[in-house]
């Protein structure tokens, strides 16, 4: 009964990662309209292909640097750990450390990387602000800007050092931090490239397009936090209704085992456990999707 389980598992896998590219492509539609059209006119960076392309770019925006640094050593830790798994408890352990390492990977790396991105956020009044104030003593925007850069903590400045680079290699100023709020696809980022752009090829006031930047960000920071508050009872209610049934399975397992194995070792019995589990995946997912919505 082992197969059926295994291609249920890959089917719930493969309609939540189609679910979500095609949202991912919708919200990506409109963004990528008005990037096209500012863009019209301005020169375009070439970009490089490399390998494992979409692995390198989440690490680096979590911060963790390149995966090829310590791959061979991951690597061979898990082929260990899925032999072990397949020792102690046959295909099952193997099943589960062939698939639990990658999963529980890409959750750390994603929650690593929005901790990081919205510290990122709440320092870059601060980078603008240094901006504006070395403007106005009569530095040029580059200057302000790498002034900025230079001033900040970690991890912006950190993260930032990837537009001093660029600039350093003859990159142009907006170009360098297009790439950088590209890769870390963040709107708070893109505004601010957005303007950069703007100003460069256009001209204007780029003391007071900086500050009514620092403004934008600031109110919308004060809207995220008060929907957050606004909406806490709602988060909550979704974390129990997730919760719930993974809570009393572990209490019966724990106080009446016999009762869950009396029916897995059921034919009905085990269809229902199964459905069961394919109903929970749906639902957390469906309830995932919810609250990245509020």
């Amino acid at each position: 009964m082992i197969v059926p389980i295994i291609l249920s598992l890959i089917c719930v896998i493969l309609l939540g990662l189609s679910v979500w590219l095609f949202l991912h492509g919708i919200r990506k539609t409109g963004n990528e309209r008005v990037l096209n059209r500012l863009a019209q006119g301005q020169p375009q960076l070439a970009v490089q292909k490399t390998t494992w392309v979409g692995l390198e770019r989440m690490f680096l925006r979590a911060g963790l640097g390149r995966p090829t640094e310590r791959l061979g050593l991951w690597l061979t830790l898990w082929g260990v750990a899925m032999l072990l798994g397949y020792a102690v408890a046959d295909w099952v352990g193997l099943l589960t450390l062939l698939l639990a390492p990658p999963l529980l990977l890409r959750l750390y790396i994603s929650w690593r990387y929005r901790r990081r991105l919205n510290r990122m956020v709440e320092q870059l009044p601060q980078l603008l602000d240094h901006t504006v104030r070395s403007l106005k003593s009569g530095r040029t925007l580059a200057d302000a800007v790498m002034g900025g850069i230079e001033a900040s903590d970690d991890p912006l400045k950190h993260a930032m050092g990837r537009v001093q680079r660029n600039v350093q290699l003859g990159v142009n100023l907006p170009d360098a931090v297009s790439d950088f709020a590209e890769l870390y696809e963040q709107d708070e980022l893109r505004m601010f490239a957005l303007g950069l752009k703007v100003n460069h090829r256009y001209g204007g006031n780029a003391s007071e397009l900086l500050e009514n930047l620092i403004k934008l960000i600031r109110e919308r920071d004060q809207g995220s936090r008060q929907l957050r508050a606004m909406t806490g009872e709602t988060r909550m209610t979704a974390w129990v209704l997730g919760s719930l049934p993974m809570i009393l399975v572990s209490y019966f397992m724990l106080t009446n085992p016999g009762y869950m194995l009396g029916m897995w070792h059921d034919s009905g019995g085990q269809t229902m456990l199964i459905i069961a589990v394919v109903l929970q995946v749906i639902g957390c997912l469906a309830l995932w999707r919810m609250l990245r919505s509020v």
